[in-house]
């Protein structure tokens, strides 16, 4: 299974980012190990995009504490990197969007019925991206995972350096 890994890194004078290799990866931890020698910085996050179909977002803070987020527990399943990365995570409640005031119902994305993310959906919520927000784009019907990851990148200020890469 093809997939494009990014590193997105801050540090003291902005976003640094750069394509990631994961080959031979063994498990989150070892990702993790990739993801801190590949900038040194206050803020780490890791996008995976797997077949237009899965997103895995990792984060690393300055006190190394690892946090990781799946868009469909489904990619541990189909992929020796997903299982890496997604092993034993357990699934999130997506939010009703039924139950959504803000927004005209005839205006509102349909909802993915066979999404099932795992992990942490809180781990960008202090970068503008709360969980519900996070949850909301990966079970919008037809939403790319690059697609997801661009407007995470538009909200942190680093989605032209990610699409360069492309």
């Amino acid at each position: 299974m093809s997939h494009f890994a990014v590193a997105v890194v801050r540090d003291g004078s902005g976003w640094t980012v750069s394509e990631l290799e994961l080959r031979g990866v063994r498990d989150v931890e070892d990702a993790g190990d990739r993801l801190r020698d590949a900038a040194d910085g206050e803020l780490s996050l890791l996008f995976v995009e797997a077949e237009d179909e899965y997103l895995v977002v990792v984060r690393i803070d300055e006190d190394n504490d690892l946090r990781v987020f799946g868009s469909d527990a489904e990619y541990a399943e189909e992929s020796a990197l997903g299982a890496a990365l997604l092993g034993d995570l357990e699934p999130e409640r997506l939010p009703d969007l039924d139950d959504e005031d803000d927004e005209d119902e005839d205006e509102r994305p349909a909802s993915d019925p066979d999404s099932n993310p795992v992990g942490d959906a809180d781990l960008l919520a202090d970068l503008g991206i709360p969980a519900v927000a996070l949850l909301k784009l990966c079970a919008q019907e037809g939403m790319l995972p690059s697609e997801v990851t661009t407007k995470i990148c538009e909200t942190l200020g680093c989605a032209d350096d990610v699409e360069e890469l492309r």
